[in-house]
This record gives C-alpha cells, sequence and structure tokens, in this order.
C-alpha cells in the first residue's frame, strides 16, 4: 500500500487554521485511488432521501474545518495524514466490490469533502450506476461538480455553511461553486440551523444565489437526542412558516454519534 502525506496536496491545512480559501484547480487531489475512511451500510438520516436504506462510501480530506463537524476524524489529522493510518487507499474496483458486497442499490458519497477526489471517482461512479446504484453525495458546496462527475450523480446534497461554522466566508462560501449546483437542477440545499438567528444568513444566501425555495431544507445541528429533539421544535416552526423541508437527523435520533452508523 502507498502513502501519501496530505503534505502533498496544496489544499491540506491544520484543524485549527482559517486560511483563505484556494482556487478550485489546487483543491484537488490527483491520487490514482481514493482514500477512504469507511464503507458501512445504514439508512440515510438527513435530506431529501432520510430514511433510504443506503450503503455510504466516507472519503478522508476536507476544504473546511467547521466547529460543529461530526466527523472530523476524516481532516483534523490531515496535514500529517498517512494512508493506511488515517485512510485506506482503495482502487475504485475494491471499492465497487465492496460497495456492491452489501446488496443495497443506494450510494451515500460522503466525506470529509468527496467533490476533492472528482478526479478519481468518475470510473467508480460510472461502473455503479450501470449496475443499478442510485447515487447522491454530499458536499459543502464549495467545489464545482464536473459534467463527468454530475453524469453519474442523482442528487446532490449541498449543505452551504454559514458564521456558526466558524469557518471565514471567503473560505466557506464559493459563488462559482454554489451557482453551479443551482444550475444542476440536481441540489438540495441542506442549511445547518443552531439557533433561530442562523436563519437571517441562510435567507441571504438563497437569495444572493437564486436557490429554489422547494429546494431548500433545515436540519437542527446537534450530536445528541436531547439537543436535537429540542432544537427540532422550534425549527419545524419555522419551516411551516417559509415552507421549507426540515430534516431530522435520524442515524443520531437511533445510533447516537458513533462511527459507521
Amino acid at each position: 500500500m502507498s502513502t501519501v502525506s496530505a503534505g502533498e496536496w496544496a489544499s491540506a491545512r491544520s484543524a485549527n487554521s482559517q486560511t483563505p480559501g484556494l482556487e478550485e484547480r489546487e483543491m484537488q487531489r490527483t491520487e490514482n485511488e481514493i482514500p477512504v475512511c469507511e464503507i458501512f451500510q445504514s439508512i440515510q438520516g438527513e435530506g431529501v432521501n432520510a430514511g433510504t436504506p443506503s450503503v455510504f462510501l466516507r472519503t478522508y480530506f476536507c476544504n473546511l474545518t467547521c466547529t460543529w463537524c461530526d466527523t472530523k476524524f476524516t481532516w483534523e489529522n490531515q496535514k500529517e495524514s498517512k494512508a493506511g493510518v488515517d485512510y485506506t487507499l482503495m482502487t475504485a474496483d475494491d471499492v465497487f466490490e465492496k460497495v456492491k458486497s452489501f446488496r443495497c442499490d443506494h450510494l451515500v458519497l460522503t466525506g470529509g469533502e468527496p467533490l476533492l477526489h472528482q478526479k478519481v471517482l468518475p470510473q467508480l461512479l460510472s461502473r455503479l450506476k450501470r449496475s443499478g446504484v442510485y447515487i447522491e453525495v454530499e458536499t459543502n458546496g464549495t467545489i464545482a461538480p464536473t459534467a463527468e462527475m454530475s453524469e453519474f450523480i442523482g442528487c446532490f446534497n449541498v449543505s452551504p455553511k454559514t458564521s456558526n461554522s466558524r469557518v471565514q466566508k471567503e473560505v466557506r462560501t464559493r459563488p462559482g461553486a454554489l451557482a453551479a449546483f443551482v444550475a444542476s437542477e440536481k441540489a438540495w440545499f441542506k442549511f445547518v440551523i443552531r439557533d433561530p438567528s442562523d436563519l437571517s444568513e441562510a435567507e441571504n444566501l438563497i437569495s444572493e444565489f437564486a436557490v429554489p425555495r422547494d429546494r431548500v431544507i433545515l436540519m437542527p445541528e446537534g450530536t445528541d437526542a436531547a439537543v436535537l429533539t429540542e432544537r427540532s421544535k422550534w425549527l419545524t416552526e419555522i419551516c411551516k412558516e417559509k415552507g421549507f423541508r426540515f430534516t431530522p437527523r435520524l442515524h443520531i435520533l437511533l445510533y447516537g454519534n458513533k462511527r459507521g452508523t
């Protein structure tokens, strides 16, 4: 197994760094294999497909460092990370066989930020789609999908970040990428809401990028059932008032904040 240091990746940075955003060409990794954190079966816990039995393919590396991220293991050590320690490098063939072994035809490609790996993913996704697998991608909305990538995707779950992520605006909001997702007509836009005041930022982004309001989903932030339940109470009222969809975090409610669920 080869060793890849994230120091070789132009956009890798420590978890505490909030450096200005990089050009998309600098954010694209160039490995020939996919850096995989985990592959497992569960139910999709969030978004428009919540409740759907799914296989999750979680990649390593992220270009954001959100303070409330519940998968920090995909990026906290990325500057010094090594294959075989922090993640596993897998070929498209190996990932295909693993995904198909679950006998489930719904794949959630997540991370980290999976669109960092668009140079290596299309081969895998093309084969999965031809075999009858529906593919959805969870992304932070900072990297536009390539035409080749989009061809194989049924749904983009785009989660634009607000200031509650504690990531600098110029890093978390990439106008070209968000515009591309809106234009794709395959995207749903999920906003993580911690406090009612977060809604004004979400509304500003919706207005600025002409996000269709019937494609907006609000989700409470939280990693335990008690917090999620409390926030869900007032957030569902906001959704009723604004006409937005609400999404729970079913995997947290059912299993707690655990890997592989």
